[in-house]
């Protein structure tokens, strides 16, 4: 007899629910699977969870259910292997053990707990030797590539978990985020806001967001929120936002005008100082006005703003005849 549908769905169903129990020492509640299933499309009430639960538990022998307390609270066993997932060849590891790196804070914190089986799987895949002894080549790489910055590298500043967690969710699920927030000055404020995206710049994660009830988009560094608490109410995203816009017009240049705007520069700079500008220009219009021996002069269309400033800023001496002309 074919399979039905709804058959189909509910081992389906099953199957996420195995893949979001982690193992010991970390365990998961009936709700906490039920956002989860949520958020991956599946519509199921609470009840019909926990009852799924208790099945599972019954026909799984590495499967416990912690009940002494509720809420009951799930996990497989330390040295259980979980939930066998599909099995991943070295090349897939490998490109997942690279976007773990990256992704850390560019993807909600629920997404990237139900990743873990397969960062897990990843690691073991790419690490070790083959059974002749030979190192993979896929261990090799990942000690042969790395991502540099453009300045003195700083450690990133420090956010909560639980405050990571509240922020990807209520921007993942466009819900308000009522938040305890401390400002460079020291000074401390709750407040409500509808967060509409996250930028990582550097050492730090700011989130873009506006107040409840304002208009006007804010930065907000992420590792001085001290408290986030996801609202039950939704936010319709404004229609006027667009991050690749916001962007463009130079506002994730962490300015201090209150307008942005675009400005045509101009400057002279050392030629060892501004060579890299031949090969990595400043903007698509850039041009090389004047050249000799000892110097460059360059024209380009930017934002006015401090990244700007600091940008201009460190060259000290070696840039002179800086011309700004505002472009409306």
């Amino acid at each position: 007899m074919a399979t039905r549908p709804k058959d189909i769905d509910a081992t389906l169903l099953q199957l996420e629910i195995l893949r979001i129990i982690p193992r010991l020492p970390a365990s998961i509640d009936a709700k906490m699977i039920h956002e989860k299933l949520k958020d991956l499309g599946f519509n199921r009430d609470l009840r019909s969870i926990q009852r799924t639960l208790q099945t599972l538990c019954l026909h799984f022998d590495d499967l416990e259910c912690n009940n002494d307390s509720k809420p009951y609270t799930y996990y497989w066993k330390e040295r259980s292997a979980g939930f066998a997932l599909p099995v991943l060849n070295e090349q897939q590891s490998l490109l997942l053990k690279l976007a773990e790196k990256q992704l850390k804070y560019l993807l909600p914190a629920n997404i990237m707990s139900s990743m873990k089986p397969f960062f897990d799987q990843a690691d073991r895949m790419v690490s070790g030797v083959y059974p002749n002894g030979k190192e993979k080549p896929t261990h090799q790489w990942l000690d042969k590539v790395c991502i540099t910055p453009t300045s003195l590298p700083l450690i990133p500043a420090k956010i909560g978990a639980d405050i990571f967690s509240a922020v990807s969710q209520a921007l993942y699920q466009n819900k308000l985020l009522k938040i305890a927030y401390q400002n460079p000055s020291g000074k401390k404020y709750v407040k409500t806001i509808m967060p509409l995206a996250i930028a990582q710049q550097g050492a730090s994660i700011y989130l873009i967001c506006r107040f409840d009830g304002f208009s006007d988009t804010r930065m907000l560094a992420m590792h001085r929120i001290r408290k986030a608490e996801i609202s039950t109410f939704s936010f319709e995203r404004p229609k006027d936002f667009n991050l690749q816009t916001y962007q463009e017009e130079g506002h994730l240049g962490f300015t201090s005008y209150q307008n942005i705007c675009k400005i045509r520069l101009t400057f002279s700079i050392a030629k060892w100082a501004g060579f890299h500008l031949t090969e990595t220009p400043l903007s698509k219009d850039q041009q090389i006005l004047e050249e000799s021996d000892k110097h460059y002069r360059f024209q380009a269309t930017v934002s006015e703003n401090d990244m700007l400033e600091w940008w201009l800023l460190k060259f000290g001496e070696d840039i002179w005849d800086i011309e700004r002309e505002p472009l409306t």
